[in-house]
């Protein structure tokens, strides 16, 4: 596969941005090798600079559920250009598309736009602190929540343990006050609750984690969490910024039938373009500036470009409940493809699975939380992502990500991808 251009691209980027990526995951470093620079998409597939074609896992980390360039929402977009990209004030369509995220997300009865992932968590981190007078939260190894400083913080050793800044410019008294459990482990928060009595705002997860491949919560971990939050006062937040409106209509918790505090989103509310927002309960979020004194602002929320598209992919979503069956029935023929052909080369690698998420883990172990996932062959899915590339099927560049599905996925696709995976295992593992 040529892929020359992207390649010079890659290298004049490197004079001009930070490791000539602008987001760290994008420049390969975990496969090896130079990113291709992408130039379009439609549908299924994405195009590169050197006009290669690919079937594509990623859907912009989640939110291109319908696919790319559908046609709905790019008409919603370029009918809201005609009226100016940017106002700085309040639009019609910020209080259409809050009505309509309150009547579809189960625990959210006031929300508040944002333009990213990144800035919702950050927000319902400190909403939560004002609203409970405390200053400590708790988050699980392999959840991502963005780049925010309390965020980035290596677990401890104990219970009693404080955690270690993950990245230069953190500071140690902000690790002070983000304590780290094992995902899966309920003993593990309940001895961290017990040690940081009555000092713990927030307890922050992604309900189906995407960031170290996709995880699922195990029998009463959700339901757990909320028991422990409700005896102590702590406020959960579900991380639905990969989830929302994907898993279901009301994104994991109503999937999983578990109410949080506060909810955070992003993505798909803006039908790709770059948006977030966080919301819950109201006697929570009623402490949001300027109903109340937790402060928060941002010149481009609820931006009408992004509303327009948010709006769009919301109404359909909520309108068409045929697109969550589709999903689930890819999702299915996907992985038992998969399965099939792991059994029928005496391969017994693990492969994570809910609805339109899957994640091939090369290692045998059952992978539940972070040190499980770690214990894939990092080398051996390098491989295996290269080899897949090759064959025209376009992945997450990383072992510890989740690979998303869309409707514009038909069967002729699937059978492709489970194709090229079974042709990509037997190249990498000279299976013949």
């Amino acid at each position: 596969m040529n892929i020359s251009t992207s390649n010079s691209l890659f290298e004049k980027a490197q004079q001009y941005i930070p490791g000539g990526v602008n987001s760290p995951v994008r420049a390969f470093r975990a496969v090896g090798g130079s990113p291709v620079f992408i130039k379009s998409a439609k549908g299924p597939y994405v195009y590169d600079e050197d006009d290669n074609e690919y079937i594509e896992l990623i859907n912009s980390w989640g939110p291109m559920i319908l696919g790319h360039g559908n046609e709905l929402i790019h008409k919603a977009v370029s009918d809201a250009i005609q009226h100016s990209f940017s106002f700085g004030a309040p639009t019609r369509r910020e209080v259409e598309i809050a009505e309509l995220i309150v009547g579809m997300m189960p625990s959210i009865e006031k929300v508040r736009m944002v333009n990213s992932g990144t800035e919702a968590t950050m927000s319902a981190i400190r909403v939560a602190r004002g609203f409970t007078g405390r200053d400590k939260i708790i988050k699980f190894e392999g959840c991502y929540h963005g780049h925010g400083d309390s965020f980035l913080i290596a677990a401890g050793s104990g219970a009693v343990t404080f955690g270690t800044p993950d990245s230069p410019g953190v500071t140690k008294g902000v690790a002070n006050d983000t304590l780290t459990a094992p995902y899966n482990d309920l003993d593990a928060v309940q001895r961290l609750v017990d040690a940081n009595k009555n000092h713990i705002a927030a307890l922050i997860l992604e309900p189906v984690v995407g960031n170290m491949g996709c995880v699922l919560p195990q029998e009463g971990f959700l339901r757990g969490l909320r028991k422990i939050c409700d005896q102590e006062g702590i406020v959960l937040i579900f991380d639905e910024v990969m989830t929302g409106f994907r898993l279901a209509k009301g994104g994991a918790q109503e999937r999983f039938g578990i109410k949080p505090d506060l909810t955070t989103l992003g993505k798909i509310i803006g039908g790709g373009m770059p948006v977030g927002a966080y919301g819950g309960r109201s006697e929570i979020m009623n402490w949001v500036s300027p109903a109340g004194p937790v402060y928060q602002a941002g010149t481009l929320s609820g931006n009408p470009i992004a509303m327009a598209a948010g709006l769009t992919m919301l109404n359909y979503l909520n309108d068409h409940p045929e697109v969550y069956t589709q999903l689930e029935t890819s999702g299915a023929k996907l992985v038992n493809g998969f399965s099939a052909s792991m059994q029928k080369l005496g391969l017994d690698y693990t492969l994570n699975h809910i609805g339109s998420m899957y994640t091939l883990f090369f290692t045998n172990q059952a992978v539940t939380d972070f040190p499980s996932a770690k214990s894939s062959d990092l080398v051996l899915f390098g491989k295996y992502f290269h080899a897949m590339l090759n064959r025209g099927i376009y992945m997450g560049p990383s072992q510890f990500e989740s690979m998303f599905l869309s409707t514009a996925l038909g069967d002729n696709h699937l059978n492709r991808i489970i194709e090229a995976n079974e042709e990509s295992l037997k190249e990498i593992l000279n299976l013949g």
